[in-house]
């Protein structure tokens, strides 16, 4: 019973744990360039041939994983929004290093530097992409693979990176960046990306679904609390017997 106990116990913090997911998918539904995390729980029901109506109480090993598939194109004319169509992300740099994203909402510093929302300076292929401070936002012009110029004049082109296969063990850095904590593994030039300029990537979290993964987690979730609480009840009774 106690290890039955055990199993249902981390079934209900991996459940919580998913939940948690969900609601920051939903929560980030409007944020540009947003990768929601993909829900392991409804994977590992699908692996195992089964649903909630079938399911039995027990130990759950989950390893969630971010879904960089594509997110729709949003226009927006704003000079300074680009949009990646492709596999790569945008560089920002840090002093802690890169960072990887996705969103491509830009801004010009007082320097005249291109930066994210947070101030940090996009990186080019030859540094920091720099508009000259006679320039107007609207004389920017960014072509389809990155290169900027401004009046006419060419200025930079963003340096965008791919992951390849090790995509996945990027993780989460806040403001939604990512970083690679492995060192050994390095990125390598984009390739079949497209920069769109006046552009936002949506978001890639669909409601509906997200929605429906949430019920089914608050109903599993439901079943194990009770399945929990029987056994404990079960296990309080054979205690009071043995004490009586």
């Amino acid at each position: 019973m106690s290890e039955l106990t055990d199993q249902v116990s981390s079934s209900i913090d991996a459940l919580t744990k998913e939940f948690e997911i969900i609601a920051h998918n939903l929560a980030n539904v409007s944020t540009a360039g947003f990768k929601r995390r993909s829900n392991a729980f409804s994977q590992y029901l699908e692996a195992q041939g089964t649903g909630t109506e079938t399911y039995s109480p027990g130990i759950i090993e989950l390893n969630s994983a971010f879904d960089f598939s594509q997110g729709n194109m949003v226009e927006t004319g704003r000079p300074l929004d680009f949009a990646l169509h492709g596999k790569g992300f945008f560089v920002t740099e840090t002093p802690q290093g890169p960072l990887y994203r996705r969103n491509g909402t830009l801004f010009r510093n007082q320097s005249g530097q291109i930066t994210d929302s947070q101030g940090r300076i996009v990186a080019g292929e030859a540094g920091p992409i720099t508009i000259p401070n006679d320039v107007g936002i609207s004389q920017v012009s960014v072509s389809s693979d990155g290169s900027i110029s401004a009046s006419g004049i060419a200025i930079g082109k963003f340096r965008l990176v791919d992951f390849g296969d090790n995509e996945d063990k990027l993780v989460p850095y806040g403001e939604n960046s990512y970083w690679m904590p492995d060192e050994n593994i390095q990125p390598v030039a984009a390739e079949n990306i497209i920069v769109k300029q006046g552009y936002q990537e949506a978001s890639n979290v669909k409601i509906i679904d997200e929605l429906v993964d949430m019920i089914m987690v608050s109903r599993l979730y439901e079943a194990n609390m009770k399945f929990f609480s029987a056994s404990m009840e079960v296990t309080n009774t054979l205690i009071s017997a043995i004490m009586a």
